[in-house]
This record gives C-alpha cells, sequence and structure tokens, in this order.
C-alpha cells in the first residue's frame, strides 16, 4: 500500500519573489512618488533660489528690471565698495568671537548638568529655554535689558559707574549682539554635548582618578578627547551660523546698522542692497555668493584642521 504523500505550498521562495516583480512591474515610480515631496521643497526653496541667485550675480537685475548680463562687474565693484569690507569685517569678528565660546560653554554646562541629581531636569529644561524662544523676541528683551534706561544700566548707575552706551557705541553693539548669540545658542549645543558624554565610558575616569588625576586633569585628559569629534561639529555648526548673523545685529543695532552703519554685517548689507523697489537684486545676489563661498570654506577648515589634528 503507498504511503500517502503531503500535498501543500511549494515554491514558497519563488512565489514570493514573483510577486514582488509584479508589484514592482505595476508600480515602477513608486520610490520616487515617497521622494517626491521632499524632492519638490528641495527644488523649490534651496536649489531653484540657490541657482537664481548664481545667475543673477553676473546680471545687473533690480527688483522690478530683469537686467542684463554684466560678467564680472558685480564684484568687481566689491573690491572698490567699503562698506562690503565693513561687513566682511564684522561677520569675520563674529566669528572669532562667538565659535570660541560656542565651543566651550556648551561642554562645561553639559558637564553640570549631566549628574542625576534631584531639580537637575528643571536646569536642563531652562538652559534650553531660550533655544526655542523666536530670536525677535530674545533680542527684544536684551534691547530693554542694555538700553539707556534699562536695567543694566539702572543697577551700574546705582552703583556709580554710569550708563553705558551698549546700543550706541560701534563696538560695544557687537559684543552685545555675540552675547545675544552665545546665550540663546548654549542650550542648543549643550544637548549636542550631552549626547556625546553619554558615550565616554565611565571606567575611562574611574582609571584617571585612580592614577590621581583631578577634575581639571580628567577634563583634558578624558573628556575633551573623547568628545574632540563633536566639539568639532559644533565649531563647524556655529562658525557658518555666525558668519550668517543677522537678526541679533539687526536688533540691536537698527537698520542702519548702527553709527554710520559701521555695525552692518554681510547678510545685512545683502537685505539692504536687494530689497525695495529699487534694490539692485544682481548687486545683492553677487555679495550672497561670496558670502556662500566664505561659509563652506569656514566648514572645509575646521574639518581640515580635525584631520591635521588626528593626523
Amino acid at each position: 500500500m503507498a504511503s500517502p504523500t503531503l500535498t501543500g505550498p511549494r515554491n514558497t521562495g519563488s512565489t514570493r519573489k514573483s510577486a514582488t516583480r509584479r508589484v514592482r512591474r505595476q508600480l515602477p515610480s513608486s520610490p520616487w512618488l515617497f521622494a517626491a515631496p521632499g524632492l519638490l521643497v528641495t527644488g523649490a526653496f534651496i536649489l531653484y533660489p540657490f541657482v537664481s541667485t548664481l545667475v543673477n550675480s553676473f546680471t545687473d537685475r533690480r527688483t522690478l528690471v530683469p537686467g542684463e548680463f554684466v560678467g564680472l562687474d558685480n564684484f568687481r565693484e566689491l573690491l572698490h565698495d567699503d562698506m562690503f569690507w565693513t561687513g566682511l569685517r564684522n561677520s569675520s569678528l563674529y566669528v572669532l568671537g562667538v565659535v570660541p565660546a560656542l565651543v566651550l560653554l556648551p561642554l562645561l554646562l553639559a558637564l553640570l548638568v549631566q549628574k542625576n541629581i534631584p531639580g537637575i531636569t528643571f536646569f536642563r529644561s531652562a538652559f534650553y529655554t531660550p533655544v526655542v524662544a523666536s530670536i525677535v523676541v530674545v533680542g527684544l528683551i536684551w534691547v530693554w535689558l542694555l538700553d539707556e534706561r534699562g536695567l543694566v544700566n539702572s543697577v551700574l548707575e546705582m552703583l556709580g559707574a554710569g550708563p553705558v552706551g551698549f546700543l550706541s557705541d560701534q563696538w560695544l553693539i557687537l559684543l552685545s549682539a555675540m552675547a545675544v548669540t552665545v546665550w540663546k545658542g548654549l542650550g542648543y549645543y549643550m544637548i549636542i554635548y550631552l549626547a556625546a558624554l553619554a558615550n565616554v565610558p565611565r571606567e575611562l575616569h574611574e582609571a584617571a582618578a585612580v592614577d590621581g588625576a583631578g577634575a581639571v586633569r580628567r577634563f583634558l585628559s578624558v573628556t575633551v578627547p573623547a568628545v574632540r569629534s563633536t566639539m568639532v561639529l559644533v565649531a563647524a555648526l556655529s562658525s557658518v551660523a555666525a558668519f550668517k548673523v543677522f537678526s541679533e545685529v539687526y536688533l540691536m543695532a537698527g537698520p542702519a546698522g548702527g553709527p554710520a552703519g559701521e555695525d552692518t554685517t554681510l547678510v545685512m548689507l545683502v537685505q539692504r542692497t536687494g530689497t525695495g523697489l529699487t534694490g539692485r537684486v544682481g548687486y545683492a545676489s553677487a555679495i550672497s555668493v561670496v558670502v556662500f563661498v566664505v561659509t563652506v570654506a569656514l566648514m572645509l577648515l575646521v574639518l581640515r584642521a580635525d584631520r591635521k589634528e588626528e593626523s
């Protein structure tokens, strides 16, 4: 008597593969359908403005006039524009003043709030609050604080130091704007450092403590090398943001850019030159191209310094 044979589905793997092929043949563009919204947004708000700015930089276009091709005339004019060099100077000084503070201070702050002690969540939230606040609101608060009749000058007058022109002196305006940028960015970079510190093995600190290293020695020998790549990231992000600063200086110095425009940054110059019914869109685009080139150069410089340090 022949033994019964078991019947059931055969070649399940091949059946699934054939079904997958049929679905792919029916929907050949399905991956692009999922990527289409992101591609449309990127093309409309990033790629198109970038290409348009690059093209306009070689024309004499104005707000209501298409303009004609002028070659490198806009860039030649930049070389003889005193306001351009003023903006380049202020933007460069802003990078030099802000980046070191935003690389070091958030790291120290992250070390303070890293410990799990009662009430530390409140301080973490408090330090991060300026990040989510509007830059306009933050700027106005600081303007009220630093005004000649503001809180800071009132306290200084009580102490006999007299009022200080935080919002009228050329260099104090720039320093005040730097303070606002650092204060607002501390919480953001603190979160980045907290994520990096969480990956530092505790055994390294314990071994260093056993060898007699103090807190400062452990910070320099253990913490800094462990988060060095994060410090490079923070330096790159903060340098690009600092060179493109606009809101802080605009709120502190006003639309004119401080006394005689001496606190004007490059982005403020772009806004002032390229807006309005008679705005010189072509010339403002040339300044924007310079800003783009300098920011890319800053990032490459930071990355090159990091690679050189590793080697």
